[in-house]
């Protein structure tokens, strides 16, 4: 039998966590509930969960501080974070984005919604389907392996930014808007928005480093990858 996805609840109200985790529970999940960011990491250290739930406001650090910290930290880097915040403007949005959450979702929400921003960010998580290497100049990427190069030297993405990288090296010189984006590099974004995809191509340039450059705005159209350019660029 397959062992249930394993999801740490962050949550400091014992009544919304309650109702996450026995939803989960009925949906083939294994909640473990946990009310700040103390106990969240002894989880953490203990068993890497297949999923993080982490609420914006908890005593202690905040979620921003501790999506920072596990994203940080190469062990816990790979790990989907959900945020749940009653916060729900753009900017706020954005700044839960920036500091690591592969999704985002304001309270109240539906159970519904919950669950089907879970499952598409594991799906998102799942094991490259492609196997193949590729490269493109003097970056190099293989899918077997996860590992990114520049010039040789390893580069260090999560797994949103490795399968958006690896999309647009495969597809390169050809300029790709933010629908097909999250067409292909997503999947199942029924929920997810167009500027998800520029932050985290934001994310892309800061961990290529010296190969941003690489990763173009075509202003009105979206984003390519091209050879043509290897200096670090501001857009």
């Amino acid at each position: 039998m397959k062992d249930r996805p394993r999801v740490l609840v962050v949550e400091d109200e014992p009544a919304i966590a309650e109702l996450i985790a026995v939803n989960l529970r009925h949906a083939g999940f294994e909640p473990v509930c946990v009310e700040d960011g103390e106990a969240a990491q002894r989880e953490l250290d203990a068993v890497l969960p297949d999923v993080i739930l982490l609420d914006w406001m908890l005593p202690g650090a905040s979620g921003l501080q501790l999506a920072r910290r596990w994203r940080a930290d190469a062990r816990s880097r790979p790990v989907p974070i959900l945020m749940l915040t009653a916060r729900g403007d753009e900017p706020d949005k954005v700044a839960g984005l920036d500091a690591g959450a592969d999704d985002y979702i304001t309270k109240p929400f539906s159970t519904q919604e919950l669950l089907a921003r879970i499952r598409a960010v594991l799906r998102r998580r799942a094991p490259e389907q492609l196997r193949d290497s590729v490269a493109i100049g003097e970056l190099q990427l293989d899918a077997a392996t996860h590992r990114v190069s520049w010039q040789g030297e390893p580069i260090r993405l999560g797994p949103t930014e490795f399968r958006l990288l690896h999309y647009l090296m495969k597809h390169a010189e050809r300029v790709h808007s933010r629908q097909q984006l999250l067409d292909k590099v997503w999947g199942d974004h029924v929920f997810i928005e167009e500027r998800t995809v520029d932050v985290h191509v934001k994310r892309l340039r800061e961990a290529l480093g010296p190969a941003s450059g690489m990763v173009e705005t075509v202003r009105g159209a979206g984003y390519r990858l091209t050879a043509a350019r290897s200096r670090p660029r501001h857009d």
